[in-house]
């Protein structure tokens, strides 16, 4: 029977339901760490939680972070200790391990009234998180002042930029980020290095330095990667991809952080690129930033930076350090500020003028911590923060020099986004060197609807997007009564983005569509496309006439909703949130059976039901016949990248992590009803063995399979027939796609795109890349050897593909990444259902195992 149900089955769980209704010479850019293909994140291993003990001296115990903003300072609290580990890598390095960091703080501010440290979060792995302000002692009245201040700059920049005084008032804030790759450790020494001298100088110019300025300093923003010596956290995530995405705990306290301090100039430490490389960067720069400020500002404190660390006085000769390079100055392309992924390239939309990831010169990560003396990695640690502390120094010292224009410029940030002003053209020759190839602009709308209502794609995919918005302090408001704009009716309760808004460019940066800009660079660092508008799930139009009644929100409404009539429910499952619902539904033991358009949940789990709407914002209709496909919560075997694995996890399935090392040790296939390929497991490399015991779970199990890794399985175990084409690989972006009837998401994000062609009887194409184009926003070129694989032969090929084997076993395979880094949202339930169908169809998930 579920043979027979096999292709109507591909369509009812792969579809989506429609709704009811509609200078010197260009060089070479330094080495990229792009991560194409499967081993983009490495799977980290999790550690326990860290227990901590309290430090027994007379401080009081820390508090969670933003607890009393109009404290005075210094605010001097007790860090919990961790308890100590021998095996942090940081030791092999002479560096400060994790576990001396909050003893050290704790006597810092014993010593000092300069020094004042809080707690700002957690870890993934628990680990916390310290933010330390260093400042001269103000009063509580004096720190009250400073929050007035620095909320009149955002939210009244035209009042601000009037008062003549301001300036003389304000300490300028300054804040420096260090060791987001937890294996680039030397940053978090440098800062404690300065701190400790900003804390016990008494050189009279560092008073007068802390009474116009506050620094800032997260310690370390990825202490879990501190530890355990690899770049990413403890969930595998490298976080900083992070900002505009938010999935991880330590990316959501450095957002606050950033937001509540309100830099001016910005330090992200990293390395090791040798010579030091210090930003601005090379084009293409980001369209929506006030960018004539921010160049001005942050290639002088480049050239600033740059004369500082020369001046060490270490050399090729000596030393094995070369000169400092700066991207915007010495490189073409290939190290660009274009998305809003990384630290430098997030803060200023929060108002930073002079941003920069640094990069220290000599490599002390894998392989060299594997393979060189522990004397020769200390000689090179020692030189290495050495080089960070004098970027710290060069740049407090730059905010002391320029300290009244920083500010002043920050001002105009805020301005020109609640004045609604035209981006700005920067002009030629700005700097020395800015050209024609440096010039991006991009046209704000008079606003953003995000409808509500029948006929949307999903009003829990809306209120996600609101609820992310506002977490990034853009302003939402809905609307109080219908309104017009453009020709079209928006229904009262609308969410409104008002474009004259302060931070206008992080709401355009996120829900613009974006740009194609293949033709006019030919290298990226990294991702080129994230528009959240089309890839969270949400219907986002812009308008460009805004006559509405509204009022400001602080989180989206309520969406979650069962109705009273009697009767079996229905749930469409076309949202992650919707995901989770079911597979909580699942996880209770609820007979739930798939029908036509989605889960059906019987009458007696009405309570259920209205938990988990409650819970997840999800919206139940009534439901039809419960005689459908039953379905039970689906088990996986995943060969997957971390981001994959988290994304897995957080929609609720259960999730086993396997390899080629692992199947050849001996699986136990019993618990599994699909497996997941995508990274680390290669068919070729199976022993006899696990061949054997692949085979019988392939007679009753589900495949899905995504990129290169997945498509070479599928053709090395003879699942299904199909050739798979490799497109560029440094190609990615948002590209717009067409289903065979139109139910599936009709945009999709690429990295490394593959197709499908050479498809046999038994394949179905679930989902093609569009004839027009495909792609909306990204850069995906052919290759340089003219043998194709840009995104016009891409143009109508087959992106999804499902079918069964001859064995029986249900098989999709993806040539998007529906799930990457977690950001695309709107497509996660695409993987549930393939996932539900998979297991359902071979009958794996259906019953006892």
């Amino acid at each position: 029977m579920r043979r027979l149900l096999a292709a109507a089955l591909a369509v009812a769980f792969l579809a989506v339901p429609s709704p009811a209704s509609a200078a010197p010479g260009p060089s070479a850019p330094p080495a990229r760490d792009f991560g194409n293909g499967p081993e983009r994140n490495d799977v980290a291993a999790g550690v326990p939680e860290q227990a901590a003990a309290l430090d027994a001296a007379a401080l009081p115990e820390a508090q969670p972070y933003g607890h009393s903003h109009d404290r005075g300072y210094p605010r001097q609290t007790r860090l919990p200790l961790p308890p100590e580990n021998p095996a942090d890598s940081s030791i092999k390095l002479g560096l400060v391990p994790y576990h001396g960091i909050a003893p050290r703080l704790n006597e810092l501010q014993r010593r000092s009234n300069r020094v004042s440290a809080e707690i700002i979060g957690r870890s993934y792995q628990g680990r916390d998180l310290y933010l330390v302000t260093v400042t001269e002692p103000e009063s509580a009245a004096r720190a009250r002042e400073q929050a007035r201040i620095r909320e009149r700059i955002e939210n009244d920049p035209a009042a601000a930029a009037r008062d003549r005084g301001l300036a003389a008032r304000y300490k300028a804030p300054i804040f420096v980020n260090a060791n987001i790759h937890g294996n680039e450790w030397e940053g978090t020494d440098a800062s404690l290095r300065t701190i400790e001298q900003l804390a016990t100088s008494t050189d009279p110019a560092v008073a007068a330095l802390l009474a116009r300025t506050r620094l800032y300093f997260n310690v370390t923003a990825n202490p879990d990667g501190r530890v355990n010596g690899v770049r990413q956290n403890g969930a595998g995530f490298d976080l900083n991809r992070d900002f505009v995405t938010a999935s991880q705990p330590e990316a959501r306290a450095m957002r606050q952080a950033i937001m509540d301090t309100q830099p001016v100039a910005l330090l992200d430490l990293h390395g090791y690129v040798n010579g030091t490389l210090i930003e601005p960067t090379t084009p293409p720069h980001g369209a929506n930033y006030e960018y004539d400020l921010f160049i001005t500002h942050t290639y002088a404190n480049g050239l600033g930076m740059e004369a500082a660390v020369n001046a060490l006085g270490y050399t090729p000769q000596k030393d094995g350090v070369e000169p400092v390079q700066i991207p915007f100055r010495d490189s073409t392309d290939g190290w660009d500020d274009w998305p809003p992924i990384f630290t430098p390239q997030y803060a200023p939309f929060h108002g930073t003028v002079a941003a920069h990831t640094v990069e220290i010169p000599l490599d002390v990560n894998e392989p060299a911590y594997s393979t060189e003396p522990v004397e020769e990695l200390r000689r090179r640690s020692a030189i290495n923060t050495d080089v960070a502390a004098a970027a710290v120094r060069a740049t407090y010292g730059f905010v002391r020099a320029r300290h009244d224009r920083l500010i002043a410029d920050q001002i105009e940030v805020f301005r020109r986004g609640a004045a609604g002003e035209p981006s700005k053209v920067v002009p030629l020759g700005i700097v020395p060197g800015f050209g024609p190839e440096d010039v991006y602009t991009t046209t704000f709308p008079r606003g953003y609807v995000i409808p509500s209502g029948a006929g949307q794609r999903s009003a829990t995919a809306a209120a996600r997007l609101v609820d992310h918005l506002i977490a990034n302090d853009v302003r939402v408001e809905r609307a109080e009564s219908a309104f017009r704009s453009g020709g079209r009716t928006y229904p009262a309760g609308s969410y409104v983005v008002d474009m004259r808004q302060p931070k206008r460019g992080l709401a355009n940066v996120m829900l613009e569509p974006g740009a194609d800009i293949s033709p006019r660079v030919g290298a990226m660092y990294d991702i080129s496309g994230w528009s959240h508008a089309l890839l969270w799930g949400a219907t986002v139009e812009p308008v460009e006439s805004l006559r509405a009644r509204t009022e400001p929100v602080k989180a989206a409404a309520p969406t979650g909703s069962v109705p009273r009539t009697p009767g079996p429910l229905a749930l469409r499952v076309t949202d992650a949130k919707e995901v989770r619902a079911l597979n909580d539904l699942l996880a209770q033991g609820v007979a739930v059976t798939w029908g036509s358009g989605g889960a059906i949940v019987p009458a007696s789990a009405r309570q259920a039901a209205r938990a988990v709407a409650d819970r997840y914002g999800v919206a139940f209709t009534a439901g039809g016949p419960t005689t459908g496909v039953p379905l039970a919560p689906v088990r996986v075997a995943a060969a997957a990248s971390a981001d994959e694995l988290f994304t897995l996890r957080e929609l609720g399935f259960a999730v086993t992590p396997v390899s080629t090392g692992v199947l050849n040790a001996g699986f136990d296939w019993s618990g599994t009803d699909v497996l997941y390929v995508s990274s680390g497991l290669s068919h070729a490399g199976l022993n006899p063995a696990a061949r054997t015991a692949l085979d019988a779970f392939l007679a009753t199990g589900g495949v899905i399979t995504r990129g290169r890794t997945g498509a070479t399985f599928n053709t090395a175990a003879g699942l299904l027939t199909a050739t798979t084409v490799a497109g560029n690989s440094d190609g990615n972006g948002v590209v717009r796609t067409v289903s065979a009837n139109g139910d599936l998401p009709a945009y999709s994000f690429v990295y490394s795109p593959l197709w499908f062609t050479g498809l046999g009887a038994e394949v179905t194409v679930e989902q093609s890349y569009a004839a027009d184009g495909p792609l909306v926003a990204g850069h995906w070129r052919p290759r340089d050897d003219g043998s194709g694989g840009g995104q016009e032969d891409a143009r109508g090929q087959a992106a999804v593909v499902s079918g069964r084997d001859e064995r029986g076993a249900a098989v999709v395979l993806f040539g998007t990444e529906p799930m990457f880094r977690n950001h695309p949202k709107g497509l996660f339930a695409q993987v549930a259902r393939a996932l539900y169908w998979s297991s359902s169809v071979t009958g794996a998930a259906v019953g006892t195992p």
